[in-house]
């Protein structure tokens, strides 16, 4: 007796408006297993576990879920459907319990003293059976990122979960973490779930999964199962051609110093001191990579160097010049671009249509008015260059930017601040979140500034990033640069600096 699949999609089609994010999708996703889907940004992967988890209904299409049709209005109906989702932003109240966060909408009745000890007690064989350790009391805005996670994932399993899926679940994880929640799905999958695992990590798609489908520009173009088949071919199905998997880049031919850090201290808004007392150059024609785990300092140092946050004490030179009191709008005047750690909060706003975030933050400019009246035909125009020259998806400059795709919105905080040209250029986490198309495209962009003789700062928790890109490496641990690394360093060396354990 064969058994059904435990997720069955059969004709699933979406449009919205102009754009056809789905296009006629079929899907089998097998129980007790893990069945990776990825594909570009854009390529229609989040749409698709939308409308399986009932944010969006299908234009056509059907849903079977253990082999029975069901109709999916709505994530409760989803939840009702045993289906649970775990989302790349996190769905909690920042200042609530863990407890509290995973009752929240599953209260069990008006009587919240009983609910609140059948809740806790059920928390506790959760924990126990899939190993999602986590203090019930903790509030969430004190937990690290990992352990947020875990609490949705809780939350799925408190509500009945057997078929859950996780929306690029290791963007903001660091490697350990990412490592651990393996650990917890392979347990999972041991206890009979199912789970859908988006991501555009082709290296977790082989070390974590069964099966994997592969999505292009809104088709469904190919599924494998994951022991026969090769990063190289899962690549090539994604972006439609060969992809270069490792940086191409020439040696570096440092000159002068443009960015120099002397001393530089900067404090939280607790007075907690987060960089302590750094100093480094950065050289035009080289790129200088930042390694750490996240929560070291990077952020803090990149936004007192972006002239975001005020230094406690210490000294920012640009190009020579000592910055007395640096802002963003200076920095920008002076030659320092920045593209930032978090696009949504800083980067971007996201009501805003593609073509105001293009020019967001040099809109002063006179190429885009004069006298303080914007040109939007020329605004116009600049948006649909960038867009043809960097391959931003839709390709459409009135569109909010709230409906691009993660790795599109971070194409478009690129092209703002490399397209000034720069003599100095910030970078946080530039591929956080983005497929592997578009990190071969962004890191060329970004070796091509290099070569141009501009000065690059790069921070990122991937290692493999770092290691790839940079000329010389600097490692963060504590606020506090802890040592300096050719990228041909062991990795483990460099993981054991990170760790504060070697120097």
């Amino acid at each position: 007796m064969t058994t059904s699949p435990a997720i069955e999609l059969i004709g699933i089609d979406k449009s919205f408006g102009a754009v056809h994010a789905n296009k006629n999708i079929d899907l089998k996703v097998e129980k007790g297993t893990i069945h990776g889907i990825i594909g570009e940004n854009g390529a229609g992967k989040s749409t698709l576990m939308s409308i399986l988890y009932g944010f969006y209904q299908a234009d056509s299409g059907k849903i079977l879920v253990n082999g029975k049709e069901t109709t999916i209005t709505d994530s409760q109906a989803a939840i009702g459907a045993g289906i649970g989702m775990v989302h790349q932003h996190f769905m909690l109240v920042e200042n609530f319990t863990v407890l509290e966060n995973v009752m929240l909408g599953a209260e069990d009745g008006s009587l919240l003293k009983r609910g609140i000890a059948k809740a806790r007690a059920e928390l506790r064989n959760l924990e126990e059976s899939y190993g999602l350790k986590v203090d019930p009391d903790a509030i969430i805005e004190e937990l690290p990122v990992g352990l947020q996670q875990r609490v949705e994932i809780l939350k799925a399993m408190y509500r009945g979960a057997e078929i859950l899926i996780l929306d690029e679940p290791t963007g903001v994880l660091t490697p350990a973490e990412a490592d651990h929640l393996f650990r917890i799905l392979a347990v999972l999958r041991e206890q009979g779930k199912t789970i859908i695992l988006i991501t555009h990590k082709l290296r977790e798609i082989m070390a974590i999964t069964d099966n994997v489908s592969v999505m292009r520009r809104g088709e469904m173009v190919a599924t494998r199962k994951t022991a026969e088949t090769t990063v190289e071919e899962l690549a090539e199905l994604m972006v439609g051609r060969r992809v270069l998997l490792h940086v191409d880049k020439g040696p570096a031919n440092p000159g002068e110093v443009l960015l120099s850090v002397r001393n530089l201290t900067v404090k939280d808004m607790r007075g907690v001191t987060m960089v302590d007392n750094v100093s480094f150059d950065v050289r035009a024609g080289e790129l200088v990579g930042i390694a750490g785990v996240a929560g070291n300092g990077q952020s803090e140092l990149l936004e007192a160097i972006a002239g975001i946050r005020k230094p406690h004490s210490g000294e920012i030179y640009v190009n020579g010049r000592k910055l007395e009191r640096p802002d963003p709008a200076l920095m920008r005047r002076l030659g320092l671009a920045h593209i930032p750690e978090d696009r949504h909060h800083m980067g971007l706003v996201l009501p805003f249509e593609e073509q105001e975030n293009a020019i967001l933050g040099y809109h002063n400019d006179h190429r885009y008015g004069k006298a303080g009246m914007l040109d939007r035909r020329a605004i116009l125009k600049d948006a649909r260059d960038k867009i043809e020259k960097y391959d931003i998806r839709p390709p459409s400059p009135t569109l909010k930017t709230a409906n691009f795709s993660g790795g599109n919105q971070q194409k478009i905080v690129v092209a703002r601040e490399i397209e000034r040209d720069p003599d100095i250029l910030v970078i946080g986490q530039p591929t956080r979140g983005v497929d592997i198309g578009a990190i071969e495209f962004i890191h060329r962009r970004i070796i091509d500034m290099r070569d141009a003789g501009k000065a690059v700062l790069l921070v990122s928790v991937e290692l493999d990033e770092i290691r790839s890109l940079s000329d010389r490496i600097l490692v963060m641990f504590a606020g506090s640069i802890v040592g300096e690394k050719t990228p041909d360093a062991e990795e483990q060396q460099l993981g054991l600096m990170m760790a504060g354990i070697a120097a």
